[in-house]
């Protein structure tokens, strides 16, 4: 799974990397290095402008844990943070979305944690490793994005009616991330980019061939200190190395 990971470039700098047009009115997630479900979050996605009807690359906020549309409450987001890439084209909260809604999630990198054992004095604790692109480039997770309506707002015009959600797609870990946990988000290629977000797009079997290697394997992976297990913790220091 990816239950962490960090996210700390500027808004102007993923709207140049992603070629994306700020969207007009949205609210701004601040930088982090600490993202947890539920964080409002940036994502990239592609839809028909309201007004031309032109489709449009966008930067926008959404917030962590995909909230399906026919959900009841938007709690359910909580618990779908992450869909498993062996099945996220067939199951009934993704289905859609895979077909029509899909985005991506900049990151820098992501967490993940190995149990480490009691040992004479020392308690049990679970050391966090940060995994990133060996280039330290941006790593693009794979996404798919929802709009739940809240049936406590009247009128459809008013932004506080709609909530944006979105998952991240997790696949098999590979190489170095491998050793850590054996499940990982799933970052795309740049030249897949347009084809994974153009809802026109909507074979599935093509959809599901751009899924495969993250990063083509090469991350780094490095032990970071124990303060990132905390989400009231934040800033850059939670990636410096740690001795283990």
């Amino acid at each position: 799974m990816c239950g962490r990971y960090a996210s700390s470039r500027a808004p102007e700098d993923l709207a140049g990397l992603f070629e994306a047009e700020r969207d007009p009115g949205a609210g701004e997630p601040g930088l982090s290095w600490n993202v947890a479900p539920t964080d409002d979050v940036w994502a990239v996605l592609e839809r028909a402008d309201r007004e031309s009807g032109e489709v449009v690359r966008r930067l926008r906020p959404v917030r962590w844990g995909l909230v399906p549309s026919w959900a009841k409450d938007p709690a359910v987001g909580s618990r779908m943070i992450n869909a498993r890439v062996e099945t996220v084209h067939e199951k009934p909260a993704y289905r859609r979305a895979f077909t029509r809604r899909r985005c991506l999630l900049p990151a820098d990198g992501f967490y993940e944690w190995v149990a480490v054992p009691a040992k004479g004095s020392a308690k049990a604790y679970k050391q966090p490793y940060f995994i990133r692109p060996e280039d330290a480039g941006v790593m693009a997770m794979a996404g798919l994005y929802e709009f739940w309506r809240d049936p406590a707002v009247q009128d459809d015009d008013d932004p506080a009616a709609w909530l944006a959600t979105a998952t991240i797609i997790t696949t098999e870990a590979t190489d170095q991330a491998g050793r850590v946990h054996p499940r990982m988000p799933l970052a795309l290629d740049p030249a897949d980019y347009d084809t994974w977000l153009d809802p026109a797009h909507q074979d599935t079997a093509d959809l599901r061939a751009l899924l495969h290697t993250p990063a083509d394997g090469r991350l780094a992976v490095t032990a970071v200190s124990t303060a990132v297990n905390s989400v009231r913790n934040n800033g850059p220091h939670l990636l410096e190395p740690a001795a283990v």
